[in-house]
């Protein structure tokens, strides 16, 4: 019986104990949370703002005020490990400080942002940065395309010199008027399939590789990259030439300005891009080259990420509009109405400070 008894009242202290502790773990978790408690609240109050509508949700206060609360929220769940509050606090200022830090330190826009961003701002605002390279792009292509033409209207096997077979497609200096015009400035569409499917595909894959090519060989200190770009314009200086000199001028300028607006300045900008690169490498100023070239690789990587999209937007009016177009003064008004959008996109878009 005595045993019994003892077993009794054992027991009966042990559940006093238990229920003493609870008790008091219970004051404590209610001692920690007076004064506490309400930054908590309205920081879970922002966070879940953020998360709905993003940072520009929050006014300028609530900016300055997010980060305090975040700090005093993780001191909170310091002290609670330290002192080994209930689980149920631990956990909800765990998840409370997670998804502040998300709120503080993640990205601040949604992709889809990040992406009218791009360009609306970066791209535009690399290649107004660029103006100088451009230019002298733009120069050594007008003196391949002006020594390209004098010389081929003067003898016109150099034709043949600067346009390599696979992109003369037959022509030369034993085409007529006649096959050139019926045959190439106005043949007849090749249908919806080949335009588009094949043909613009072609298309864009060469003048892309072209383009890219320009673009690496600023590596070379820029001197190949300017090479190609004016053997680019010899090609196109013959091309015109030839059809001058069988009265075919301004045909042949329609016919190339519907996709030659966009395919130029895609290879004025890729090859602007080398330039970049060489530049940075040849001045690299208080930097070492290496040092300068990651701090400025970005504006050539933007240039050429844009010269890409102009050759696909070319490729789309050469494979699939050209041929459609049978009209010299609408292609002229297609080609320039292009080029001045592209323009216009380069030299005013983005200009405004961001928020």
């Amino acid at each position: 019986m005595t045993q019994a008894a003892d077993l009794i009242d054992d027991t009966r202290i042990a559940s006093r104990d238990a229920a003493l502790a609870a008790r008091t773990l219970v004051l404590k978790s209610r001692e920690f949370r007076k004064g506490r408690e309400d930054g908590w609240r309205e920081l879970e109050g922002l966070v879940e703002r953020v998360e709905r509508r993003g940072v520009y949700a929050l006014t300028i206060d609530e900016l300055e005020r997010l980060p305090i609360l975040y700090r005093a929220a993780l001191s909170s769940l310091s002290v609670a490990r330290t002192i080994a509050l209930d689980r149920n606090l631990l956990l909800y200022l765990e998840n409370l400080a997670l998804r502040a830090y998300l709120a503080v330190y993640g990205p601040r826009a949604d992709p889809i942002a990040g992406l009218c961003s791009f360009f609306l701002h970066d791209l535009p605002a690399a290649v107004r940065a660029a103006r100088w390279h451009i230019l002298i792009v733009t120069i050594a292509l007008l003196a391949g395309v002006a020594a390209g033409f004098v010389l081929t209207v003067q003898d016109e096997s150099w034709f043949t010199a600067f346009t390599p077979g696979e992109i003369a497609g037959g022509r030369g200096p034993a085409s007529t008027a006649a096959s050139l015009r019926d045959k190439e400035l106005f043949a007849p569409w090749p249908g919806a399939v080949q335009a588009f499917g094949i043909f613009a595909n072609v298309l864009f894959s060469h003048n892309t590789a072209v383009g890219l090519l320009c673009f690496g060989l600023g590596l070379a200190a820029g001197v190949p990259t300017l090479m190609l770009v004016i053997y680019q314009g010899l090609g196109l200086g013959a091309f015109i030439a030839l059809h001058h000199d069988r009265g075919l001028t301004v045909d042949c300028l329609g016919w190339l300005s519907i996709h030659g607006t966009s395919e130029l300045g895609a290879l004025i900008l890729l090859s602007a891009g080398g330039l970049v690169i060489a530049d940075k490498l040849l001045f690299p100023g208080s930097y070492s080259r290496v040092e300068n070239l990651a701090l400025h690789g970005r504006q050539a990587a933007l240039m050429a990420v844009g010269g890409v999209l102009m050759l696909f937007v070319a490729g789309i009016l050469e494979g699939g509009f050209r041929q459609l177009v049978q009209s010299t003064p609408l292609r002229f008004a297609i080609g320039l109405t292009i080029g001045a959008l592209w323009l216009a996109y380069y030299s005013l878009c983005g200009r405004r400070t961001r928020p």
